[in-house]
C-alpha cells in the first residue's frame, strides 16, 4: 500500500474553522508551558506546533489528531539533554535539536520499512501507567515555579522534600496567583467547556501583570519570546555525540509514537475512520525533522488536543491547519504581550493540561481485570524513583520481560475428541471428552521459541511417561508461524528419542514456514502435515494398525 494513499485533505467547513479557532485557544498556552517543561525557551514550543500542525495537516490520516509538543515528550527532552548540556543554553537548544531530527529520521524510517504494524511496541498498561506517573513528576516540578522557591535537582521526591523545609519562603503573591488560575482554569474547563480555557486564564495574567502589574510584588513573566534567531540549522555536533543522541532519539520514538498511535486510533475506532499508520510514521517523521530544523521541541499526537478537535466538531485535517494559521496570527500580533505571562500562571496551565491524566479510573480496570497490574504499578514507581528517561526504559523492559516469561510458562495441552464430533478440545477444560489409549495429542498453547522450546518437549516426555503404552504422539504446532534454529533442534530430539522407543510422531497444523523448514530438517520417523488434529488421528490410527 502506497504510503500517499489517501492524501486528500478535503474542502474545509464552518465547523473546521470553529474547531481551528476553538483549538488556537488551547494550543498557544500549552505551547508555551510545554516549552517550560522541556527547559527550551518558549518560542521552541510554538516551532513545534507549527511544525506539527502543517505536517500533519498536509501529510497525515487522521481528522482529529493534533500534532504538537506534548507533555511526555517535554519531560523526555528536558530528562535526555539536562545532564549533558551542563546548563548552557546554546548546548542545550543543539542537543534538543539533534534529539528531535533523529527521531523524525526514525520515523522516516520506520514509514519507508512499513513498521506501523509495530505501533503496539508499549503495552496500554506501560503507557498508562507511566504517562499517570509522568503527570505526577511534571506537577511536582511545577510547584516551585508556583511558590517562587528555588530548588535543587529534579527528582521529585527531593523536590517536595526541599520544598517543604522552605515553607517559609514561599511567596505568597505568586501562591496566589497560581491557586486563583488553577482555580479558573478547572472552573471553566468544568462548566464552559466550549471556551478556551487555557487562553482565557492566560490572558487575564497577562493583563494583571500590566495592570497592577504583578512584577512590583515579585510575581514574574516568563520573559523574552523571540522568534529573531529561529531559521534553518543542522546542529554541529560530532559522531560519539550523535551516537549518544540516538540511544535517547530511540526511547523518544517509543513514546511519542505509542502515545501518538493511541490517541489517532481510538478516535478512528469511535468514528469508524481506517487507519494508516504508516503513513502517520511519516507525518510525524516530516514534523520532527522541521521542527528539529528550526530548533523546537518534538511532537506527537496528544489525546487531550485529539479529543478537545473531535469535540469542537473537526470534520477534516483543515481544522489543525487553521489552528496553526490561528495561533500564528495571534503569535504576530501579541507576542510581546504572551511574555508578560506570570510565571504561576504558566505553572497553573501545565498542572491543569496534565491533570487529565491523573485519574485513577483509567489504571482500576487493570486491577478489576487482574491482568497486568504488576504493569502498571512497575511504570508508575519506575517514574517516580528513577526518573522520566530511565523509568520508560524499565517500564519497556518489564513488559517485554514479562510477556517472555508468559511465553515461556506456556501450558502443554492434552487433547481429547469431544463426544462424537471432530472437534478435539483441552482436557483441563472437559475431562470427559474422550482420549485413545494408543494416540497422545497435544498442543503447546503459545508459540514455539527459543525460550520455551525445551521446557514444552519436556513436558511431552512427562505426558508421555505418565501415560505409558502410547504408540503415536499428534504434535499440533498451529500457535506457531515460524520455527527458530532452537525450535528445529528440539523437534530433532524429540523425533529420534520417540523412534528409539519405537513410537512416532505427527505434527499437525503446520503453517508454511514452520512446514518447511522442519521438511529441511528430516525428523525420523516423523509425519508432517498441514491438515486438521482430526485428520492428523485418522492417519494416527492407521499407523497404530
Amino acid at each position: 500500500m502506497s504510503l500517499w494513499r489517501n492524501q486528500s485533505i478535503g474542502r474545509p467547513t464552518g465547523q473546521d474553522a470553529l474547531a481551528g479557532l476553538s483549538l488556537a485557544g488551547l494550543l498557544l498556552p500549552e505551547a508555551v508551558a510545554y516549552a517550560g517543561i522541556g527547559n527550551m525557551p518558549p518560542q521552541a514550543g510554538m516551532v513545534a506546533l507549527f511544525a506539527g500542525l502543517v505536517a500533519y495537516g498536509l501529510l497525515g490520516c487522521s481528522r482529529f489528531a493534533i500534532v504538537s509538543a506534548t507533555s511526555s515528550s517535554a519531560a523526555l527532552l528536558a530528562a535526555a539533554v539536562g545532564t549533558m548540556s551542563l546548563g548552557h543554553l546554546d548546548w542545550r537548544m543543539s542537543l534538543s535539536a539533534g534529539i528531535v531530527g533523529l527521531a523524525g529520521a526514525m520515523f522516516l524510517l520506520g514509514a519507508v520499512a512499513r513498521l506501523g504494524a509495530a505501533s503496539a511496541f508499549v503495552a496500554k498498561p506501560v503507557l498508562r501507567g507511566y504517562t499517570f506517573g509522568l503527570a505526577t513528576v511534571i506537577i511536582i516540578r511545577q510547584l516551585p515555579s508556583w511558590l517562587a522557591v528555588p530548588t535543587v535537582g529534579s527528582d521529585p521526591l527531593s523536590v517536595l522534600t526541599q520544598l517543604v523545609a522552605v515553607r517559609s519562603q514561599w511567596h505568597g503573591p505568586s501562591l496566589a496567583v497560581g491557586s486563583l488560575a488553577l482555580a479558573a482554569l478547572f472552573g471553566l474547563g468544568r462548566h464552559l467547556r466550549w471556551l478556551p480555557a487555557g487562553l482565557l486564564v492566560m490572558v487575564a495574567g497577562i493583563a494583571a501583570q500590566e495592570l497592577i502589574p504583578l512584577s512590583k510584588l515579585g510575581v514574574h513573566g516568563v520573559g523574552s519570546i523571540t522568534f529573531a534567531q529561529v531559521s534553518p540549522n543542522v546542529p554541529d555536533l560530532v559522531w560519539a555525540q550523535w551516537l549518544r543522541l540516538g540511544e535517547l532519539a530511540f526511547a523518544m520514538v517509543l513514546i511519542l509514537y505509542a502515545e501518538s498511535y493511541s490517541s489517532i486510533r481510538s478516535l478512528a475506532l469511535r468514528h469508524g475512520d481506517a487507519v494508516f499508520p504508516d503513513r502517520d510514521l511519516l507525518a510525524l517523521g516530516v514534523a520532527n525533522v522541521l521542527s528539529s530544523l528550526f530548533q523546537g521541541m518534538p511532537v506527537g499526537a496528544g489525546y487531550s488536543a485529539s479529543a478537545a478537535n473531535e469535540a469542537a466538531g473537526a470534520q477534516t485535517r483543515w481544522a489543525g491547519l487553521l489552528a496553526a494559521a490561528t495561533v500564528g496570527l495571534l503569535v504576530w500580533l501579541f507576542l510581546p504581550w504572551v511574555a508578560s505571562t506570570p510565571v504561576p500562571v504558566l505553572a497553573a496551565v501545565v498542572i491543569w493540561a496534565v491533570s487529565h491524566t491523573l485519574r485513577l479510573e483509567t489504571l482500576r480496570p487493570y486491577f478489576v481485570w487482574q491482568r497486568d497490574r504488576l504493569l502498571v504499578c512497575a511504570a508508575v514507581l519506575s517514574v517516580l524513583v528513577l526518573g522520566v528517561l530511565d523509568g520508560l526504559l524499565l517500564s519497556v523492559g518489564v513488559s517485554l520481560f514479562l510477556t517472555l516469561k508468559g511465553l515461556t510458562d506456556a501450558r502443554l495441552a492434552v487433547l481429547g475428541r469431544l463426544k462424537e464430533t471432530h472437534d478435539f478440545v483441552d482436557l483441563a477444560v472437559y475431562p470427559q471428552a474422550h482420549v485413545d489409549p494408543d494416540i497422545l495429542v497435544v498442543r503447546p498453547e503459545a508459540p514455539l521459541f527459543f525460550w520455551n522450546a525445551e521446557r514444552l518437549m519436556t513436558l511431552l516426555q512427562r505426558q508421555l511417561a505418565q501415560r505409558g503404552g502410547v504408540k503415536v504422539v499428534v504434535l499440533s504446532l498451529e500457535e506457531s508461524p515460524d520455527l527458530d534454529g532452537s525450535c528445529v533442534e528440539a523437534m530433532r530430539e524429540l523425533s529420534l528419542n520417540l523412534a528409539h522407543s519405537g513410537q512416532r510422531l505427527i505434527i499437525a497444523r503446520l503453517k508454511s514456514k514452520a512446514y518447511v523448514v522442519l521438511q529441511r530438517a528430516g525428523l525420523a520417523g516423523t509425519t508432517l502435515t498441514v491438515l486438521s488434529i482430526d485428520e492428523a488421528v485418522v492417519l494416527a490410527k492407521q499407523q497404530v494398525q
